[in-house]
């Protein structure tokens, strides 16, 4: 009786797979490796020819892509984001939102919570980013959050509304700070202070060294 190679197919003389991959890969790695420079080792086809160059990053600017919302609000929301980014990678995914809610009191089903980061999941990641975080909260002062749902429950029970500016409900608080702002010329406001600050403080710094180095040197006479 004539039992066929472990390596052919019965009859036919081609390689079969043999559940690791195809027999003429095998081949293929038993052959005499040929030489060749590390370049070429390196090579990926279509590598020079533009089909799998990387895609740059747009760099988000919360100033200027949410010019309604002050600077000390956007710093303080951004604390908020991080506090609640467990796993620090720039993003709040399902199950730190889901954590998010049950600390402000508001806990949502699992269903929920897609709901609330489909909304302004613009990016389709199932996570939220900072600027999608932002929107959030954009989004309430423009009324576009339905008042039952479950965004809208995140904006009015975050601390920002209560601690900072004691008024009730996150539409509210909002819609007063756009009206307070004006745009592009609060933030030169806001900038040109925070400027003014520094460079009071770079004043005050040189002052004592001036004064620490005139003791030292009394001192050392």
């Amino acid at each position: 009786m004539c039992v066929p190679d472990e390596g052919t197919d019965s009859g036919q003389g081609q390689p079969r797979d043999n559940g690791f991959g195809k027999a003429s890969q095998l081949e293929n790695n038993t052959k005499t490796p040929q030489v060749g420079s590390a370049s070429e080792g390196l090579q990926v086809p279509g590598q020079h020819e533009g089909a799998a160059r990387p895609r740059r990053c747009r760099v988000f600017n919360p100033y200027t892509e949410f010019p309604e919302f002050s600077r000390r609000l956007i710093k303080d929301l951004e604390c908020m984001f991080r506090r609640y980014d467990a796993g620090r990678d720039g993003y709040i995914d399902l199950m730190e939102l889901k954590l998010m809610m049950e600390k402000l009191g508001a806990p949502q089903t699992h269903l929920g919570l897609k709901a609330m980061i489909k909304e302004v999941d613009e990016d389709l990641d199932d996570k939220l980013s900072f600027r999608e975080f932002l929107l959030i909260f954009h989004k309430a002062a423009a009324g576009d959050l339905q008042e039952d749902s479950g965004l809208m429950a995140l904006a009015e029970r975050s601390e920002i509304d209560v601690a900072l500016e004691g008024v009730k409900g996150a539409k509210d608080f909002f819609e007063a700070k756009v009206q307070a702002l004006s745009s592009a010329s609060k933030f030169e406001a806001e900038l040109k202070a925070e400027q003014e600050e520094r460079k009071q403080e770079e004043e005050e710094r040189r002052l004592r060294r001036a004064a620490f180095r005139e003791l030292k040197a009394a001192f050392s006479t």
